[in-house]
């Protein structure tokens, strides 16, 4: 036996130290408190949540912390590991990824022997309670594998590189809607320029609205995805593809009214407290299937249009999988370039690949304009090489060159909204499909950076103001409403970076971006292929985090995997039942194959003796997520189960929250303007 598994066995090892045990002087003993980190399940019949004591994986590093007690368990024996014995020094409450203090946010390991693992010693005014630092305030440092938490701003300099990256990493959610629906309304390239720069705008102002007087979570607010379909399906009304001319100015304030009145009706759900009621439906469960629905409903329209040009719109989504995935691991300077910036990265590539073939006359053909319409070519050898002409050469675009190099997005500046009741009726369901996505996104990015996830008159309050974005974003004329960001937590967790002040100083960075009329030009020229190309992938991805959501639940259950199912399948296939529907294969349809889903309205199986009743049912029916969402809701509320097995969400109460110092740093309203709306129990802690 070796002497240390003799020193092991009698109990010789740590020797003993001569310090004595440090008096419960600290909050956390006065009061008993214990934080719990994952705010999910286990819930006992009190409400108080029981301790998960499994150690926190770091996902994205393949490790578990070290432990913050000093004690290992291997093989259910408790073995003590040794403590540097360091001195009593001034550290910031929040810590980087391996718990160590730093200033720069860099990890700072101290140095590691062969056989005894170091861990940081905690200070006296610190306590460890449940594997988690606790102060003297209550302030937990509950995520080690965090650079920076919700209040932390380590300088202006590193703050400000870290929220430009943030919105770097997402540029891709910000800008493909409007190189999608822009087209589809008839715009021209200028007219896709002028809506990026007014995307852009308005999302760097919402998003400072949303953090200062919302959710108060660094989530960047902009163009969901959860938009798309129902404004392609209004876009694609009868009565506006009949229009005559430029058609796109009308069509675009018939989506700005349907989008202010759905999102004043998002606003009263959060304002009223209504949302408080209805998040009690609203589980993992209901989440998951609900956000996977609408990555899967755009199958139809991805490949198809990458198969237009293969030889780059394959490339383009093997870059980005390359990246994402292959060099995932790979850091720079600290950072996980090929994986926080697969998108870009995968554009700029593609792009100059594509410019080259362009340049050498790949897609150059004798006494062929790519300027004229093919209706108008003579050449039978020119009609044949039209459509790759127009869908592989990258110089067709004329946005960069027309563009200002300064405009300022203002309101009404595509005249004044046209409201019509039926479009506003499916922008009002539409609306509620966007609050089911932030629950979700609330409440996963509140266990990466919150101390705990907020209060259901929070969770209100930050529903309420995103339907506030929404009606800015009608108003402005972006296309589609402004709502938390599906991708918010997943970048969260690849960057490490939650402090809201960084997202704070990216919107304002995002603000005056927008103001500069040649960026939305450089952006609107991006090929149409490569768009599809960028789609695929991010639809795939969309889909991957709404099933995600399952890991708060049992997912195991048979229970859940048949509600999850049914839900998946049903939203596929209902929906391809009424698009389906009424339609001849040798029909003549004038709208080109991938938006063929989107005309179900003018030939649906309602029809009713009210025209915009049989509308709003046959649109309705079609939308994949209304489906998943109806179907999972209902299950999961009436399918008997247990808390656990649901994975039920669990919102701190308010009085609980008031009472802890932390949770109310995290989620009070700045400059004391929660002090004006205390009596409004519902949208405050």
């Amino acid at each position: 036996m070796s002497n240390s598994d003799s020193d092991l066995r009698h109990g010789s090892w740590p020797p003993p130290t001569d310090a004595k045990p440090i008096p419960p002087s600290s909050w956390a003993k006065k009061t008993g408190f214990k934080p719990k980190f994952s705010g999910e399940t286990n819930a006992s019949d009190s409400g108080q949540i029981k301790p998960e004591p499994q150690p926190q994986l770091d996902l994205e590093a393949g490790r578990v912390p070290p432990p913050a007690n000093g004690v290992v368990q291997s093989n259910n024996v408790t073995i003590p590991v040794s403590v540097p014995v360091v001195k009593d020094q001034t550290v910031k409450k929040r810590r980087d990824s391996d718990g160590v203090p730093s200033t720069n946010g860099q990890a700072n390991p101290a140095p590691v022997t062969d056989q005894t693992p170091q861990v940081r010693r905690t200070l006296r005014h610190e306590e460890v309670v449940d594997g988690l630092v606790v102060d003297d305030e209550g302030l937990a440092s509950r995520h080690p594998h965090m650079k920076y938490e919700l209040r932390d701003f380590p300088g202006l300099v590193p703050i400000s590189v870290y929220g430009i990256q943030h919105f770097v990493s997402m540029l891709g959610s910000l800008i493909l809607i409007p190189l999608v629906i822009v087209p589809a309304m008839g715009g021209s390239h200028e007219e896709t320029a002028k809506v990026v720069s007014t995307v852009l705008f308005v999302s760097g102002l919402t998003t400072l609205l949303h953090i200062n007087f919302g959710s108060r979570l660094p989530l960047i607010q902009g163009p969901s995805f959860v938009y798309l379909a129902p404004a392609l399906a209004i876009i694609n009304s009868p009565e506006l593809q009949a229009l005559n001319g430029n058609k796109f100015q009308h069509i675009m304030r018939e989506l700005q009214g349907a989008i202010i009145i759905g999102s004043a009706f998002q606003a009263f759900l959060g304002y009223t407290g209504l949302m408080s009621l209805l998040i009690r439906l609203i589980n993992p469960v209901v989440v998951s299937p609900t956000i996977a629905a609408v990555g899967l409903s755009f199958f139809s329209y991805g490949f198809p249009l990458v198969g237009t040009c293969l030889e780059i719109g394959a490339v383009q989504i093997l870059v980005v999988i390359v990246f994402s995935l292959y060099l995932r691991k790979i850091s720079v300077l600290g950072h996980r370039i090929f994986l926080i910036y697969a998108i870009p990265l995968g554009l700029a590539i593609t792009w100059a690949y594509a410019f080259l073939l362009t340049e050498s006359g790949f897609y150059s053909y004798q006494g062929c304009d790519v300027n004229i319409p093919a209706s108008n070519m003579l050449s039978e050898h020119c009609r044949k090489h039209f459509s790759r002409m127009k869908h592989c050469r990258v110089d067709t675009s004329q946005a960069l060159k027309s563009s200002p190099w300064f405009r300022f997005p203002y309101p009404l500046q595509w005249g004044t909204p046209v409201f019509h009741w039926k479009m506003a009726l499916v922008m009002c369901v539409v609306s509620l499909i966007t609050s089911v996505d932030s629950v979700g996104s609330y409440h996963a990015s509140s266990l990466l950076v919150a101390s705990r996830p907020p209060t259901p008159g929070v969770l209100s309050r930050g529903i309420g103001l995103e339907g506030i974005s929404s009606v800015l974003a009608g108003l402005w004329g972006t296309g589609t409403g402004s709502t938390t960001l599906t991708e918010n937590v997943h970048t969260i967790a690849v960057t490490k970076m939650g402090s809201r002040m960084a997202v704070q100083l990216g919107a304002c960075f995002l603000i005056l971006l927008s103001v500069i009329g040649k960026f939305g030009g450089f952006i609107a020229s991006i090929p149409e292929v490569m768009v599809a190309g960028l789609l695929c992938f991010m639809w795939a991805m969309l889909t991957a985090w709404g099933l995600s959501n399952l890991r708060y639940s049992e997912a195991g259950s048979s229970r859940n995997i048949i509600i999850v199912g049914l839900s998946l399948f049903f939203s596929l296939s209902i929906p391809a039942y009424f698009q389906q529907y009424g339609i001849s294969p040798n029909s003549n349809v004038s709208v080109p194959s991938y938006f063929q889903p989107y005309i179900v309205a003018s030939h649906g199986p309602f029809h009713l003796k009210y025209g915009g009743l049989s509308y709003v049912l046959n649109t309705l029916c079609s939308l994949h997520m209304v489906i998943a969402f109806l179907v999972a809701v209902i299950l999961d509320n009436t399918v008997p189960g247990s808390q656990q097995e649901r994975g039920v969400y669990v919102w701190p109460e308010p009085e609980v929250a008031r009472r802890e110092p932390a949770v109310a740093k995290d989620y009070e309203l700045p400059w004391r303007v929660g002090r004006v709306f205390r009596w409004v129990k519902w949208v405050g802690l």
